[in-house]
């Protein structure tokens, strides 16, 4: 279970920096982002012919970044995770229309990433504080 720290921040933000590879290059993309906390899942809309969305793809194992961003030390926060990619389900995807709901009218094409690992930095906590957490 997410620490409601963790909840509570990716709940105020809406975007993620999401990062995919393939023969061993990087690749970083930003999109916008519903987070189902019961299933610590992240929902994004891409295109399966962007960049980012075939090297999913290809490999589903993925990494990203949520960050507010802020000059002030004391106040840095931001997550670090690795998921995996793959087709969002019904639910994500109505949890995704109904965070963004002026996206119906693209019908976008939505995936899931599923979070196996996250970690939390909240400088408000402490300078250098971090929750971590496990997918079981």
């Amino acid at each position: 279970m997410l620490d409601p720290k963790i909840e509570a921040f990716l709940r105020k933000h809406h975007l993620l920096t999401l990062a995919t590879s393939q023969n061993n290059t990087p690749y970083c993309a930003s999109c916008f982002y519903a987070f189902i906390q019961e299933s610590a899942t992240f929902v994004i809309a891409t295109d399966a012919q962007t960049r980012h969305g075939r090297e999913a793809l290809e490999n589903a194992h993925v990494a990203g970044t949520v960050a507010l961003e802020t000059k002030i030390v004391g106040k840095i926060q931001g997550v670090q995770f690795t998921g995996v990619f793959q087709k969002a389900n019904e639910a994500e995807k109505k949890a995704y229309l109904k965070r963004f709901p002026y996206a119906i009218a693209m019908n976008p094409v939505l995936w899931s990433i599923t979070i196996s690992y996250l970690k939390f930095t909240d400088n408000t906590l402490g300078f250098g504080k971090k929750l971590e957490f496990f997918a079981s």
